[in-house]
């Protein structure tokens, strides 16, 4: 017989100005998908690169102590992860393909490949979010 689970320790619910400003932060992360995938740019360029990325993870660092306790606090998390993986993996697939750029061009596909697997992610990231936030549930929480 196994014992019962503690239950969830209580989170408070948040300032209807704080989820705003989350649903803030995941419009600008999709604003910078939506230019990349439409416009001169890359989608992972300008996620990463673009004005709209750049000031939502300023607004998540900014506001990150005013979501502690409530369940955006997940989404905050989500958001700056989401931000600094893509950053990470985009660095990595940058440095693979130029080491592997003499081996007859091998190294621009490993970018189109790479790149385009990127955006995907980035935006599935924000998609997945976004509609968790629009439900009112918490993002899973990363362990380690």
């Amino acid at each position: 017989m196994s014992t019962p689970l503690p239950p969830p320790p209580a989170v408070a619910a948040p300032a209807d100005s704080l989820v705003t400003i989350t649903h803030v932060v995941y419009a600008l992360h999709t604003l910078g998908l939506v230019v990349g995938a439409f416009g001169t740019a890359s989608v992972i360029g300008m996620f990463l690169f673009g004005w709209p990325s750049i000031i939502a993870v300023i607004i998540n660092y900014v506001k990150r102590s005013d979501v502690r306790g409530t369940y955006l606090d997940s989404h905050f998390s989500w958001q700056i992860r989401t931000f600094w993986w893509a950053m990470l993996i985009a660095v990595t697939i940058a440095m693979v393909g130029f080491v592997l750029l003499p081996l007859l061009g091998f190294g621009l596909v490993i970018w189109w490949i790479g790149f385009m697997a990127l955006g995907i992610w980035a935006i599935y990231r924000i998609a997945r979010g976004w509609l968790a936030l629009k439900d009112g549930r918490p993002m899973p929480v990363a362990t380690a």
